[in-house]
């Protein structure tokens, strides 16, 4: 297919779609689903975040998250801690139980990014990387 004739939108979502596939591949056999190692890494990058603002990061319903959330906790991966600003509110922080389980979520994220960009010069990479970026932060704005 002619390049001009790709959707930026389509091209986008599928890139995601397979990543997010090559991602769960790489995972089997882990006692973690994808949707799970999704909202570790979030609370690790916003460690002490309310649950209400997790959901929205993942754009999940609240009380799909819930449930993702309180499986995290049965496994002792993350905890509940009240919002000392918000007493109806919890925020989410990882236990160091989750350690192992960032370092392999880490470890397969990074052998898919080395798979896929091997066929890119370090300079494409960055440019590549630089690219998305500004196309998030432009879409974000919307």
């Amino acid at each position: 297919m002619n390049m001009q004739q790709e959707s930026l939108g389509f091209l986008l979502a599928d890139a995601s779609r397979l990543m997010r596939r090559a991602f769960q591949r790489q995972l089997d056999g882990s006692c973690l689903t994808l949707a799970q190692a999704r909202a570790l890494i979030h609370v690790s990058r916003h460690e002490g975040v309310r649950q209400i603002d997790l959901a929205e990061l993942l754009e999940v319903q609240p009380i799909t998250l819930a449930r993702l959330i309180d499986q995290l906790a049965e496994n002792g991966l993350v905890e509940r801690r009240p919002d000392p600003t918000d007493r109806r509110a919890y925020q989410i922080f990882l236990t160091s139980k989750a350690t192992p389980h960032l370092a392999e979520i880490k470890r397969v994220a990074k052998a898919i990014r080395e798979d896929v960009l091997c066929d890119l010069t370090a300079s494409e990479t960055t440019r590549f990387l630089m690219t998305l970026s500004h196309l998030r932060d432009k879409l974000a704005a919307y």
